[in-house]
């Protein structure tokens, strides 16, 4: 799939689909009281959206 100058793949489509399942994690996280896995969630989700962006 080609929207402009970006491409979408399999690839892409997967790392963020990851990054929202971690994403989902942190507010799991949160709910519960646990900042501190919270937290390491939220860097875990950064990288892998990041991973995405570079990835295109």
């Amino acid at each position: 799939m080609e929207i402009g100058d970006l491409h979408f793949t399999y690839g892409n489509v997967a790392v963020f689909a990851i990054a929202a399942f971690l994403l989902a994690g942190v507010y799991s996280f949160i709910k519960q009281g646990i900042k501190i896995g919270a937290l390491i969630l939220l860097v875990l989700a950064g990288l892998a959206f990041a991973g995405g962006v570079v990835w295109l």
